[in-house]
């Protein structure tokens, strides 16, 4: 075994849709304004008993399913998450039992927004290293359970859900080098935190980041990965807003790819953006098998780790 691959994608929503003009009847809004600013136009929102594990698991039952593959199979368990109230057990340890996984090394990654593709790229190194088969990536967060319905500023953004990747040993390397980092002197322009514990942050500076700093790390990624950016068919980049992934998928120089805009229909889901945005492009079978993919994931605490991926 030389390496990875990802062998089947899966997600889920909540059935409750919020549309802009549901938030312009609770706060100082409008569709428009909202449509303009960031280009989101609805929202799935969980219900108040729904859990982080409960959208986890029925992501992940979706790409077990997909990839034809039992829950025994699985050795190696990733969670991506920030907003689990649960400490211990963790999520990955909750998902697992529910789906019948024994067995398994079970751990939550807390790195927000970037959480899934730094889980994807963790799965990758254990299966290299020998030290898995078979691993389950998650990603799902309940963004409406930390965000002030008051606040036009954030509450237009956030959305919840949940995306979930199984990645198996192959012959050949499908997963490429991530490229990954931080700028830890910048991390508090996003917050998740207080009591209540609240989502908020400097708009401006992850903005400016995020378009001058991160088309230049997505392009090392695809060069770690042996693909020119114009020869990628798809690029899924963490589903901030329009006004960020649209700058970044420009400057990057992919003049080929269909460009992921799931944000449109699901906001801002953090953990969850990037692997649910892509299990919808493969679920419409929009990209070719074994055609290369930009996963991009970026944001909380100014981080970032991303990889060329081949589509199953």
């Amino acid at each position: 075994m030389s390496g990875s691959r990802l062998v089947a994608t899966g997600h889920y929503q909540p059935a409750k849709v919020l549309t802009n003009d549901d938030l312009a009847a609770m706060v100082d809004t409008s569709d428009e304004w909202i449509s303009k600013r960031v280009g989101i136009r609805t929202r799935h929102v969980a219900a108040p008993d729904e859990s982080v594990a409960d959208m986890a698991w029925h992501a992940a039952a979706k790409a077990l399913a997909a990839g034809g593959l039992n829950a025994s199979d699985i050795d190696l368990l990733l969670i991506a998450t920030c907003t689990q109230t649960e400490r211990a057990p963790n999520v990955a340890s909750r998902v697992a039992a529910r789906l019948g996984v024994p067995g398994a090394a079970l751990m939550d990654v807390g790195v927000s927004c970037s959480g899934f593709t730094h889980a994807l790229a963790l799965a990758d190194h254990t299966i290299r290293a020998g030290a898995a088969t078979n691993a389950l990536v998650v990603g799902v967060d309940k963004m409406s359970a930390v965000t002030d319905w008051t606040d036009r500023t954030t509450c237009v953004l956030t959305g919840d859900g949940a995306g979930a990747a199984v990645v198996s040993a192959a012959p050949e390397a499908e997963i490429g080098p991530v490229v990954w980092g931080s700028a830890p002197e910048l991390g508090t322009a996003v917050r998740i935190e207080g009591t209540p514990t609240r989502f908020s942050q400097d708009g401006q500076s992850v903005y400016r980041w995020a378009t001058t700093q991160l088309p230049g790390i997505a392009r090392q990624a695809c060069e770690r990965g042996g693909v020119r950016p114009e020869d990628l068919a798809a690029v899924v980049l963490h589903q901030a807003n329009l006004r960020i992934i649209e700058p970044i998928a420009a400057k990057l120089g992919a003049v080929n790819a269909i460009i992921a805009r799931d944000v449109v229909e699901s906001g801002n889901t953090s953990a969850a953006s990037v692997p649910l945005a892509l299990s919808k492009l493969l679920e419409r079978g929009e990209v070719r098998k074994g055609a290369p993919m930009l996963l991009f994931g970026f944001g909380g605490n100014l981080s970032y780790a991303g990889m060329v991926v081949r589509c199953p």
